[in-house]
């Protein structure tokens, strides 16, 4: 980022100033639009300002434009001026986005010129639909945004303006404000925006913590970046002892039966074991990765820095503590998760924040929570199913914030004792062992392979429709590793269709791989 120039667009009394911002919904853009127009008509200028809401795969996205002109140039004229309610390519000053791709929209839209436009932009992300619904990672290529901002722009100044907001207990919207006043293309100064913050009068002293952060940020960026914290990177090693004597058994276990470099993910992956589960399940989940382990290593473990063993103990946990209603209600009950939506709303202490939980469990989802013999039984009586599946139908709407509507979800989330018995426990476990038993085989053949072969169930996620679909694209690719098996490419062949089959929801990439690898149909 350049060092910010102060009081650029005073040169041009003549020309008005134009500001775009592009916010999505619970952004405070309208927040952030009525402190620029007030700033501006308390500093002797002019101002108009437009919205024109929109639909993105987030939320509403609205951009927001202001024009800015100085009274006194208007007084001398004895005219008076006419503000543009739209903003134009190539004729926009400042484009403001509260999310790094509302910045890349504004490129797109044409609304970022190099010769004229100063980018703000926030770098922190709100995934789109897009992005969520793709089996695989779908998000956008943040890089690619920030490159060309680099390249359109005349200048670009951005940071985690969201982070710095919540640091300061404040919203997105005073960060902006600060970045803003950091950027020095208005001709205000700085008490000049922060008598802009007090005159709004709620929530004025966070809001000026959390501008200031934002001028700081824009202005200091050297200073600021080594201010932020580290960004997360390998799992924490193991700790040196466990909350109870049970769990210090199995953790010691971790470190006499493993190889240190395994310890980490064994340690996250026996934590989420546990939290879903029990103490028996837990050693479950190393006995099963013991297995792995002890299969690979005749392979060539220490050679490929028992890779196996890392993946093995990652997506084991995974498969061993897959969603179900019994997950479902309990993440949604927690209160650290109420306290994470507080925080994101920017709510304080004296007000109410509900929410709106949606469930639509499907006939299937309700059966396999049932014991086995008794799921086995409403699966095979048509009627029964029938009037069950009506009264599902519609799907229902709980609100999680009342006691009503927590009891429901605690209700559910105290089922936990009946899941081993459920026909969903029994499937899942037969899935699980048929998998690893192919990926034994695996390693018979080749290490890659096997490695490959465990990471398989990244194909598989989520719950209701989207685990039904996860299942059958991991089908798929297990009957093709079976035709794999035995081929010199099998690795790289097997790693290339799982990277297919997480392209897209419709299985189209997929299918061509495989054609392109002389598969038979799978």
């Amino acid at each position: 980022m350049s060092t910010p120039r102060i009081n650029i667009r005073g040169n041009r009394p003549d020309r008005p100033i134009t500001i775009a911002i592009m916010a999505m919904g619970g952004q405070g853009g309208g927040v952030l639009v009525d402190w620029i127009v007030d700033l501006a008509e308390n500093s002797g200028y002019l101002a108009q300002s437009t919205s024109v809401p929109g639909v993105a795969q987030r939320t509403g996205a609205t951009i927001y434009y202001v024009e800015l002109l100085d009274a006194a140039h208007a007084e001398a004229r004895a005219t008076q001026p006419v503000f543009a309610l739209m903003p134009v390519p190539g004729e926009v000053d400042i484009v403001i986005a509260a999310e790094l791709m509302e910045a890349g929209r504004a490129i797109q839209r044409g609304l970022v010129s190099r010769d004229r436009t100063t980018l703000i932009a926030s770098t922190h992300r709100d995934f789109g639909t897009l992005e969520k619904v793709v089996p695989g990672n779908g998000i956008a290529d943040t890089a690619a945004v920030l490159e060309a901002g680099t390249r359109y722009a005349q200048r670009f100044l951005h940071d985690d303006m969201q982070q710095l907001a919540r640091r300061e207990g404040s919203v997105i919207s005073a960060a902006l404000f600060g970045a803003l006043a950091g950027s020095g293309e208005l001709p205000f100064s700085d008490d000049a925006f922060r008598d802009t913050i007090r005159r709004a009068g709620v929530g004025a002293e966070p809001s000026l913590r959390a501008w200031q952060a934002g001028c700081a940020a824009i202005r200091e960026p050297i200073r600021n970046a080594a201010e932020q914290p580290p960004v997360p990177g390998e799992p924490a090693p193991l700790p040196a002892r466990a909350a109870s004597p049970e769990v210090e058994r199995l953790r010691k276990r971790i470190v006499a039966e493993f190889p240190a470099v395994a310890h980490p993910m064994l340690g996250v992956g026996l934590q989420r074991v546990l939290e879903y589960q029990d103490l028996d399940y837990g050693a479950e989940y190393l006995n099963r990765v013991a297995h792995i382990h002890s299969t690979a290593a005749g392979g060539g473990g220490e050679a490929h820095g028992h890779l196996a063993t890392i993946e093995a103990a990652r997506w084991i946990a995974v498969a061993m503590a897959y969603d179900d209603i019994i997950r479902v209600a309990d993440l949604k009950s927690r209160s650290e998760r109420f306290e994470r939506i507080r925080r994101e709303v920017g709510a304080n202490d004296s007000e109410v924040v509900g929410a709106t939980e949606y469930f639509h469990p499907r006939l299937e989802e309700v059966t396999s929570l049932l014991p086995v013999s008794l799921a086995h039984k409403l699966e095979h009586s048509p009627r029964l199913s029938a009037w069950l599946e009506r009264r599902l139908a519609k799907g229902r709407r709980v609100r999680s914030h009342t006691i009503t509507g927590q009891f429901m979800l605690q209700a559910l989330a105290s089922l936990r004792f009946m899941r081993r018995s459920s026909l969903r426990h029994q499937r899942e476990q037969q899935h699980l062992e048929a998998w690893l038993a192919r990926v034994e085989q695996a390693f018979a053949h080749d290490y890659r392979f096997g490695v490959e072969v465990i990471r398989l169930r990244r194909a598989i996620k989520g719950y209701s429709d989207t685990h039904a679909r996860g299942i059958g694209r991991f089908d798929r690719l297990m009957r093709a590793a079976a035709q794999l098996q035995g081929r010199a490419d099998a690795a790289d062949a097997l790693a290339a269709l799982l990277a297919a089959s997480l392209a897209d929801v419709q299985g189209a990439a997929l299918e061509r791989k495989r054609q392109a690898l002389a598969l038979a149909p799978i």
